[in-house]
């Protein structure tokens, strides 16, 4: 199982002279499994990630959404692989089926006068599914993905990847009760190999937040130790934290947790073996 970040901020993608080691790409991670690959979020990375499908000659894949807010699907539209006849795509969302569905939502973000080239443009017919946030998923019959609703606006879904024996969970956007963890996230990512967790916030930017639907590094690394959860991936960085800020996140957290945090980046890969 290897896992690349193209996208790992939140919010807005921010790229300039402070945003380079971490990245400003939104939301967007590939899971790559050998015979099968899983894209979490449509962000702005997805648009490298099409280029690399294309250069790598993949013509499938299976997009997870954790929600449509712009940051995690405004990249949908420049992924060029979805152009191509031969495609095969799923895109599948937790959190609309009372609300029109996936397919309703990509549609609207891909018309006038918003977006001039429309979803019908795309040849290879992309398939969009809705299931309930908290549904098993039967996508590959070697891979077993289970989720869990998120506590964000509108709704959100959290994906646990399991595969050949390893782990990983995608866990964003949300926002945790100071005290109280959040028992379908520790049921989630008991015993995971690696946890992708939404620290938007410091501790003393939470509170001035609360109801804006997201989470700490601090808060992260205490429901993996509750979990047994081996490593704290640190996402979906605020756009306001520049690289020098990001570079002090990183030290505190490894300070706490030295062996079990690593701070996301565009581009960064994690071979889970």
């Amino acid at each position: 199982m290897r896992v690349k970040f193209w996208g790992t901020r939140g919010s807005i993608a921010c790229p300039s002279p402070d945003h380079v080691r971490y990245g400003g790409n939104t939301s967007c991670v590939e899971i790559d499994l050998g015979a099968h690959v899983l894209i979490l979020d449509a962000g702005t990375g997805i648009r490298q990630l099409g280029a690399d499908v294309l250069k790598r000659g993949l013509n499938s894949a299976h997009i997870l959404l954790t929600h449509t807010h712009w940051d995690h699907i405004n990249g949908f539209p420049f992924f060029a692989p979805a152009y191509i006849p031969s495609g095969d795509y799923h895109v599948l969302a937790g959190h609309l089926r009372d609300m029109g569905g996936i397919q309703h939502v990509f549609a609207r973000q891909m018309a006038d006068p918003t977006f001039p080239v429309p979803l019908d443009a795309m040849q290879s017919k992309p398939k969009f599914e809705d299931f309930q946030a908290g549904d098993s998923l039967d996508i590959y019959r070697d891979v077993a993905v289970r989720t869990c609703p998120l506590n964000h606006p509108s709704g959100a879904t959290a994906y646990r990847i399991d595969c050949a024996g390893r782990s990983v969970c995608y866990v964003t956007d949300t926002e945790h009760v100071p005290g109280q963890h959040d028992q379908n996230i520790l049921g989630l990512i008991e015993g995971a190999d690696l946890v992708i967790y939404d620290c938007t916030y410091t501790e003393d930017e939470f509170p001035s937040k609360i109801g804006w639907g997201h989470s700490t590094w601090n808060e992260g690394m205490a429901l993996c130790r509750t979990a047994g959860a081996r490593k704290l991936g640190i996402f979906h960085h605020d756009p306001s934290h520049d690289d020098a800020f990001m570079d002090r996140i990183a030290a505190e957290a490894q300070l706490a947790w030295p062996d079990g945090v690593v701070v996301c980046q565009d581009f960064m890969e994690i071979n889970l073996d």
